[in-house]
């Protein structure tokens, strides 16, 4: 299973020191906090993608591009691409370089993005989001998978002719995860592609997101590509940690009353009793994370969000050494405790290249295979 961090990249004002990092010091920030996560031994770092104040990922490959040259290890994921607003032709070029410069440590998780006003900016429309997402999606799989591409469609130009360069690093597309918080359609085309589904997992009950993975679970299942428990899940997730968990409650009371995303509602004791936000000691993160599992099953991937609503870089290297030292390690134990042998490891390039060989292979002894 692989554990890991994902940034908003959000520029918030810390409401204890009054102070508002820079726009360029939130960018080197994020770079640290990627080495950092490496560093403690996770095994992915994801950025989303905004193109509005007060965020400031909005070219993420080039982040993750510069966050490769100096990682050997991490898996680098955007925590959402989108599908629906940028085209995908400059999608699959930007991901076929970056896996190439990361010797594949590289993959995708698409989503629509929860920002009316960014469609109008790229030139479409907001009501259109899930017929974008689906032509933009079916285009992007032919560009990483055909030599030469003629395709049409109702959002963008016709390609005639077109192909792709650089093409895939060894002929292997990134692994792809559609990332979904509300919507019932992305967990569908999940299903369809057999691609993963990644489920935020932050602001809704659990109720809400049992519901989206069972669903794309049978999806699964239903168009062929292997059981329901053999699907590809994602989960975010949202904590913060003190040893002591008065501490954790008292330090991070602030941060989460006047954050952008859920300041200024319910209180933080209702926020945690009613969602997966965990705020307390390292194994309150682990019992809280291991119960997961009770309602979506098995899965292949945890992301949890440490650096959100203004959270000075310190404290958030101090979540990335309990995180990494303390949580993780028991996270990774008690995660294969039962775990049936048929539900399948996160895919990687590595995994995905000799999947591709053993099909080769196999092709190649039925096609030299004497008649009967």
């Amino acid at each position: 299973m692989q554990f890991g961090i994902f940034t908003v990249g959000d520029v918030t004002p810390d409401p204890t020191a009054g102070t508002t990092p820079s726009e360029h010091e939130r960018i080197r920030n994020t770079v640290a906090i990627a080495k950092k996560a490496e560093e403690v031994g996770l095994d992915v770092f994801a950025t989303g993608e905004h193109h509005n104040p007060p965020f400031v990922p909005s070219s993420p490959t080039t982040l993750l591009g510069y966050i490769a040259a100096q990682t050997e290890r991490l898996i680098l994921s955007t925590s959402t691409t989108l599908i629906t607003t940028s085209d995908p032709v400059k999608i699959a070029e930007d991901f076929s370089v970056l896996q190439h410069l990361s010797e594949g440590r590289t993959d995708v998780m698409l989503g629509r993005g929860n920002t009316g006003p960014v469609y109008p900016w790229f030139g479409q429309d907001i009501r259109m989001a899930v017929p974008l997402t689906v032509e933009h999606y079916d285009l992007l799989r032919r560009l990483w998978r055909e030599d030469v591409v003629n395709w049409s469609g109702k959002f963008r130009t016709p390609l005639q002719g077109f192909t792709l360069a650089p093409q895939p690093l060894d002929g292997i597309p990134p692994f792809v995860w559609h990332g979904s918080i509300r919507t019932p359609e992305i967990a569908e085309l999940a299903a369809y592609y057999g691609d993963g589904f990644f489920a935020n997992h932050i602001f809704w009950p659990a109720s809400h997101t049992e519901r989206l993975v069972a669903l794309y679970r049978q999806r699964f299942e239903h168009y062929g590509h292997g059981s329901a428990r053999q699907a590809i899940v994602g989960l975010g997730g949202q904590v913060f940690m003190r040893r002591n968990s008065q501490d954790a409650v008292r330090e991070f009371r602030p941060y989460f009353d006047n954050a952008p995303v859920y300041g200024h509602g319910p209180s933080l004791e209702e926020f945690t009793a009613q969602t997966p936000l965990t705020v307390g000691s390292p194994q309150q993160v682990i019992e809280r994370t291991l119960g997961f599992r009770d309602y979506v099953g098995d899965y292949q991937r945890q992301l949890f969000l440490l650096d959100h609503a203004g959270l000075p870089l310190k404290t958030v290297l101090e979540q990335l050494d309990l995180l990494g030292e303390e949580v993780v390690p028991v996270l990774r134990k008690e995660f294969e405790v039962g775990r049936p042998d048929d539900v399948p490891d996160a895919p990687t390039h590595e995994s995905l290249r000799a999947a591709a060989r053993a099909d080769s292979d196999t092709d190649t002894d039925t096609d030299t295979e004497e008649p009967r």
